[in-house]
């Protein structure tokens, strides 16, 4: 990565630690591609420093207000699209996971209904994270964990004998027309039906784990555990957790009556706990949870939990995934998943398609409250950004077409040297820099604003430079300019898990 050099540059040149040092993108180019703010946070001379900074890749170092700011050499980014189109989808892949085992687990909606869109959120954004991460170096497991215990399983087998409380929806209904009347059955039927959707989703979970494996045995050795290190007590007939000193806001209630006649009288937090061992038995470094809104005072819990069982709390990442609300002909469409009014994932796709859902639901950050124009979604025009960026792609595939890849050799690479040509190049070694970002921050939204920006700057380069003319050798070589934003499109849409298709 260009960006990792220019730090290794900066380490050289000023004795720093790599950690230490920042190295951003300006948003204006004049500003140079690259700049740091070194000098400031050592309150040293700009100028001293950046007398120091030499390298091939550099056409000049300059300073501006104590920034650093860095151009890339003309020979360093031609060379580029040759590495581009030698990786091909390796390119952007890096190893800073270093094969570390990662679980991320998402939905586990419960078995009692339908998936809603609310679910598909965190669908769509864990499976793109899983598809980062693992193109960072890590070893990532998709997981989906089925509530078969508690409460919610009452509340399904009332449905089914018609008693309340209950749940409302079609799941039930085609359950009381067969007859149903076992409330395990039930659920197995149920996520039948939610694998299919996550299926439809383009979805594939590396493990479906059962709540009920958990009983009685992990649950009891958690138990026991939390006793022997002092840190449950009992109060009012109930078992205690001490998570207030883990930097809970209170202690919570692991057993709700001492007489454990049935599953019923523990909470959900001792399975939880359970749950949390399990996956660090089984080998995983990082745990990466997705929690709906509702959730949130739900992750100081976990974090005691994990700092409870011996782990660094930073092993436990929990993502909090705001509401998500269908806009259409400007009016929000009201949802309740209980009373059962509420648009399913199977709907949503049936009326907008995967590609679209999935774009849509990755372009707003974890923490934003989601807007899901459907009338925008429904539109094939450049209006909609899936079709925007898939239209790039079908345009680069048509122009490889009308050529032919045989005719592709030995190109004079540095025949590219139009300024839209050089900012195309930028754009395409950028994707290892947001692989690297996403990976640590989880920021997928980053991913769709990449493609529609690359998207924009292919387009503003096909218009400024023509690609094929009577100029073989020019032809030739923005032709491989034109075969490396392809592969770099292409491994952009592979990690959202949307298609790239070569015609449109």
């Amino acid at each position: 990565m260009i960006r990792q050099e220019i730090i290794k540059l900066i380490q050289k040149a000023t004795g720093e630690p790599q950690e230490k040092i920042q190295v951003e993108r300006p948003e204006n180019e004049t500003f140079g591609d690259y700049a740091s703010n070194i000098a400031i946070l050592l309150k040293k001379n700009p100028q001293e420093i950046a007398g120091k900074l030499k390298s091939p890749i550099l056409e000049r170092v300059e300073v501006k207000n104590g920034f650093i700011n860095f151009f890339l050499s003309q020979e360093y980014l031609q060379k580029q699209v040759k590495d581009i189109l030698k990786e091909k989808d390796k390119f952007g892949k890096i190893k800073i996971g270093k094969g570390e085992k990662v679980n991320v687990e998402f939905i586990s909606a419960n078995p009692t209904g339908p998936l809603h869109v609310g679910n598909g959120r965190a669908g769509f954004f864990a499976d793109a994270l899983s598809n980062v991460l693992n193109g960072a170096g890590y070893k990532v497991t998709r997981e989906y964990y089925i509530n078969d215990m508690g409460r919610q399983i009452k509340f399904l087998d009332n449905s089914l004998k018609g008693e309340e409380p209950s749940y409302k929806n079609e799941y039930i209904e085609e359950l009381k027309a067969k007859e149903e009347k076992d409330a395990r059955k039930a659920v197995e039927y149920i996520i039948g039906k939610i694998q299919e959707t996550t299926d439809k989703m383009g979805i594939k979970f590396d493990k479906w784990f059962y709540e009920s494996r958990l009983y009685p045995k992990e649950t009891n050795d958690i138990l026991k555990l939390l006793k022997k290190n002092n840190l449950t007590y009992e109060k009012e007939g109930a078992v205690w957790f001490k998570s207030s000193e883990f930097g809970d806001d209170k202690d919570r209630v692991l057993v709700k009556s001492k007489e454990k006649t049935t599953y019923l009288e523990e909470t959900y937090l001792l399975s939880d706990i359970a749950y949390l061992k399990n996956k660090f038995k089984r080998g995983f470094e990082h745990l990466i949870i997705f929690l709906g809104a509702e959730h949130h005072g739900y992750t100081a819990r976990l974090s005691a939990a994990v700092q409870a069982l011996g782990y660094d709390k930073n092993k436990l990442k929990p993502i909090i995934l705001q509401l998500v609300d269908l806009l259409e002909k400007g009016q929000r469409l009201k949802m309740s998943k209980r009373a059962g009014i509420y648009v399913t994932m199977n709907e949503l796709l049936d009326e907008v398609g995967v590609d679209v859902a999935r774009f849509f639901f990755l372009t707003k950050s974890p923490g934003s409250h989601l807007l899901f124009d459907l009338d925008l979604a429904k539109k094939q025009s450049e209006k909609n950004p899936v079709y925007y960026v898939q239209y790039a792609y079908a345009r680069i595939c048509s122009i490889i077409r009308k050529y032919g890849n045989s005719k592709l050799q030995s190109p004079n690479y540095k025949l590219i040297n139009h300024p839209s040509e050089l900012r195309l190049i930028k754009q395409l070694i950028r994707l290892p820099e947001i692989i690297e970002d996403t990976s640590k921050d989880y920021q997928i939204q980053r991913l769709p604003q990449y493609a529609m920006d690359l998207a924009g700057i292919f387009h503003q380069f096909y218009r400024d430079c023509r690609v094929i003319s009577e100029d073989k050798e020019l032809t030739k070589a923005r032709l491989f300019l034109v075969q490396a934003t392809k592969i770099i499109l292409k491994n952009t849409l592979d990690l959202m898990g949307i298609s790239a298709p070569g015609k449109m």
